[in-house]
């Protein structure tokens, strides 16, 4: 079906309306993204045990580092397409479209292939012991072989977000995660597989979804749909969607590099299990953090088209809004590791000690989330809007400005809880950086929201 009148309503229905309209879908399909992520940590802390979540935790800075190549191609791309859409470019959009396609499969091999390769010394410097490799080697050799569909999959659904199909997008992600759950159980427990199993059921899940979006794009009727010449690389496009794709790249390998400090910190002064609990607080602070990726992928078309047709009061409007749900969201997720961290411990694990080092670090790496919203979607924006040298700083200076010193400099002084409160403390420290920088912006763009009144 063609969806123009959709993109067209991206200038022109009420923004508060179009931010439920885009976000709810984004959001679900992003809980739904964490829960899988969630539940293969519980069936494997469950039914592998305390060891195999240290084991998955250790392959975190994997997920990160792939998450930089895909980001960079998936938002980049949507992003460039929601500025083309908005200024009715429907020919460039349809080789946005193509171009996406084969730079996923081509870093998708790269990237699977170079790391196959190096595999075992690549997680020693990551943390893994003696102890925790054979886990993470097991689980990361499998995610490696299925590297073009994880990319394709994730890339494929940041189209249809920007391509006004969000509800689409929340299908496929909701279908995949209750694939993923169903097959997690089977391979684990019945075919005995262990974690091998869990990552298995997750590349098989994203196979099958990856097969329902290429049937989609495949479709003539669609206003973007595969066609001949569109998969031929042009280079302006790619240009734009590197330059676009920089930012998230950036966030995502500066946090590869992160969680590699915490991972070796915690070995050296707590041990495997302090790893452990590391993975099982990451994980709950994941869900949190991924409803505000939704709220952003939400916004991202309506910030992307209105900045492009020049509607300077509705790219305003909407970042306002959610930049209030987010706050909401991570308020939420702060009372809950504030009040109930134990309980959120044991549904990984039923190891005493275990639950309580992860309880103890829920409750200080959570502190200061109801400042993280802000900060999120705010770089978010800037992204949005092609703005991509502010966004790029705004992600590095959390992480490699703020974070990474307090990372060096606290475990000296306190040991393993340096770990927990160098989390925290940096997001206090980027949450003011990047206020400072939207006050900025808000007052340039001043003059320009005059003329939409």
């Amino acid at each position: 079906m063609d969806n123009r009148k959709s993109t067209l309503a991206l200038g022109t229905k009420p923004v508060g309306k179009l931010l439920m309209q885009y976000a709810t879908p984004a959001i679900a399909a992003m809980v739904a993204s964490s829960l899988y992520n969630m539940i293969d940590s519980i069936f494997i802390g469950q039914g592998v045990g305390p060891m195999a979540i240290s084991g998955l935790a250790i392959t975190f800075p994997f997920m990160n580092l792939s998450g930089a190549f895909g980001a960079a191609i998936g938002v980049g791309a949507s992003t460039t397409l929601s500025v083309r859409l908005g200024q009715r470019d429907y020919r460039t959009a349809q080789k946005i479209l193509g171009n996406t396609v084969v730079l996923n499969t081509i870093i998708g091999i790269l990237f699977g292939v170079t790391c196959l390769v190096f595999l075992e010394p690549i997680l020693r410097i990551f943390g893994a012991t003696d102890n925790t490799l054979p886990y993470a080697n097991e689980y990361m050799t499998v995610l490696l072989l299925g590297s073009v569909i994880t990319y394709q999959y994730f890339g494929l659904n940041a189209v249809l977000r920007a391509a006004s199909k969000p509800h689409m997008a929340m299908y496929v992600t909701i279908f995949t995660v209750v694939l993923n759950t169903a097959l997690d159980p089977l391979f684990i427990y019945v075919f005995d597989m262990g974690i091998r199993g869990a990552a298995l059921a997750t590349i098989l899940a994203q196979a099958l979804a990856l097969t329902w979006q290429l049937r989609v794009f495949s479709d003539n009727r669609e206003m973007l749909h595969f066609q001949k010449g569109c998969y031929k690389l042009d280079v302006d496009i790619v240009k734009n969607i590197i330059a676009i794709g920089m930012s998230p790249f950036s966030m995502n390998a500066c946090a590869c590099i992160i969680v590699i400090f915490i991972n070796t910190t915690l070995v050296r002064h707590g041990g495997d299990i302090a790893v452990g609990a590391f993975g099982i607080a990451h994980r709950i602070g994941f869900v949190f953090f991924m409803i505000v990726m939704g709220i952003n992928q939400g916004m991202q078309p309506i910030a992307g088209y209105n900045y492009g047709a020049g509607n300077y009061n509705r790219m305003m409007q909407v970042l306002k809004l959610s930049i209030l749900t987010a706050t909401v969201v991570m308020t939420t997720g702060w009372l809950i590791g504030e009040v109930a961290p134990v309980y959120c411990a044991r549904l990984f694990t039923n190891d005493r000690q275990l639950t309580e080092i992860a309880a103890h670090g829920i409750r200080i790496s959570m502190l200061c989330f109801p400042l993280i919203g802000f900060q999120a979607v705010t770089t978010n924006f800037f992204q949005s809007i092609g703005k991509a040298k502010i966004s790029i700083f705004l992600s590095l200076s959390r992480q490699m400005i703020f974070l990474l010193p307090l990372l060096i400099i606290l475990p000296v002084r306190m040991g393993e809880d340096g770990v927990w409160w160098a989390l925290p403390a940096s997001d206090a420290t980027a949450f003011f950086t990047t206020l400072t920088i939207l006050i900025a912006y808000i007052r340039k763009i001043k003059p320009k929201q005059a003329t939409n009144v």
